[in-house]
């Protein structure tokens, strides 16, 4: 066998290697056990490698007060993953960008609202533009992101 051949299959080895053990993200995602659009952004994530324990509760502004979701950001699920919060439609790769940053002060991603075309929250081709918030713990904001624009 060739060296190059020897190469390209030590690389292919390597590279699937890789792939297989590919990290899966963890976290845990609070809900009513009546929403629909909530299953879909659920759905979302898993397509884009997290892992969500599902907690439904009837009663959702206690888990959103603990979080540090303020009303004015507020949206129908509230995520933990690695350690910060995520509420409502935030898309994973924004969640993802989030998480590898590691952006000081900012405790959680927030998309206010539901809005259509977001995650979780797509029908036919409506794409409302929405912002996704980074928020800290004094529930101060700014625009981490901007979809459907």
């Amino acid at each position: 066998m060739k060296t190059s051949s020897k190469a390209l299959i030590a690389t292919a080895l390597i590279v699937t290697s890789t792939f297989s053990f590919a990290q899966v993200i963890k976290g845990t995602n609070y809900q009513s056990p009546y929403c629909g659009c909530c299953k879909e952004w659920v759905k979302h994530m898993e397509d884009n490698g997290f892992e969500l324990e599902m907690v439904y509760k009837e009663n959702m502004t206690p888990t959103k007060i603990d979080l540090g979701i303020r009303p004015n950001y507020a949206s129908c699920h509230t995520a933990e993953i690695e350690g910060y919060t995520f509420e409502g439609h935030v898309p994973a790769e924004d969640i993802l960008r989030f998480i590898e940053s590691k952006p000081e002060r900012m405790i959680g991603l927030a998309v206010p609202g539901m809005p259509m075309g977001s995650p979780g929250m797509e029908y036919n081709d409506q794409k409302d533009p929405y912002e996704v918030l980074a928020f800290d713990e004094n529930g101060r904001t700014m625009v981490w992101s901007r979809h459907n624009q």
